[in-house]
């Protein structure tokens, strides 16, 4: 099996558990440029001729202002999988390392880009927007919410935001971040690196570093944390209950990734 069919696998398991998808969603992607997005994506488009629920894709890039930031080579990839994709212009990296000067900047830039990003989707007619999370993400932040929150909790795999009217969708909770970089350099995908200056100084990067040191001691910490997960339904999460599950409400944006 190669790592795209294992991704697929990956999706659709998690799109049936969590009933992801419905008949006639249109649904935006989130695109930042790095690897997680850009593969879901590929994903999500190889499953429009698989999947029993007939849905529209839109891709979206928040463009933060970085300078000599070039998405041509994504708008190609997009037009090569026949998605529509939009570029939204923002002055985001000036506002938080400029005007506010933000020594922590991570959770002012996620939230206004959050809300750049359900602004367009909204626009575009979406009532879906799907995120490019991994089950990496989805432990890291188990763990940062732990450690320096003091609770238990992580992202939810569906989030509906009622502010919004936009249903948040996470189809990569199952896979690992290792066969989503694998699949990316195997496939030759036009993988940006972060132009922002904040990116592999942060909490999360520790944390991510912090958990892949345990792992070479405890071998498939990753795996019993996600299980510890799962089986105390923190956040939504089950076990092996495919389809029976209805998203939650929230009236606030779901949790920065």
């Amino acid at each position: 099996m190669n790592q795209l069919q294992k991704l697929l696998g990956y999706a659709r398991r998690a799109i049936e558990d969590y009933s992801m998808i419905a008949d006639g969603d249109s649904i935006a992607v989130g695109i930042s440029g790095g690897k997680d997005s850009l593969v879901l994506l590929k994903t999500l488009a190889t499953l429009r001729n698989f999947l029993p629920e007939k849905f529209n894709l839109y891709a979206i890039t928040i463009d933060m202002g970085f300078p000599n930031t070039d998405f041509s080579d994504i708008a190609a990839f997009c037009e090569s999988l026949n998605v529509p994709y939009s570029i939204v212009k923002t002055q985001i990296a000036e506002i938080v390392f400029d005007v506010r000067r933000e020594p922590n900047p991570c959770s002012l830039c996620a939230k206004m880009r959050r809300g750049a990003l359900h602004n367009e989707a909204k626009r575009l007619g979406c009532n879906k927007l799907a995120l490019g999370h991994h089950n990496n993400d989805v432990v890291d932040t188990f763990m940062l919410n732990l450690i320096y929150g003091s609770r238990f909790g992580t992202f939810q795999p569906v989030t509906y935001l009622s502010r919004k009217d936009i249903t948040v969708i996470r189809p990569f909770i199952y896979a690992q971040e290792y066969e989503i970089a694998s699949y990316a350099k195997e496939a030759g995908l036009p993988v940006m690196k972060s132009p922002c200056p904040a990116d592999g100084g942060t909490e999360r990067a520790e944390m991510k570093k912090l958990l892949s040191e345990l792992g070479h001691r405890y071998h498939g910490i990753r795996k019993s944390i996600f299980g510890a997960i799962e089986r105390a339904q923190i956040d939504g999460y089950h076990e092996n209950r495919r389809g029976k599950r209805r998203p939650e409400r929230a009236d606030v944006d779901e949790q920065d990734d």
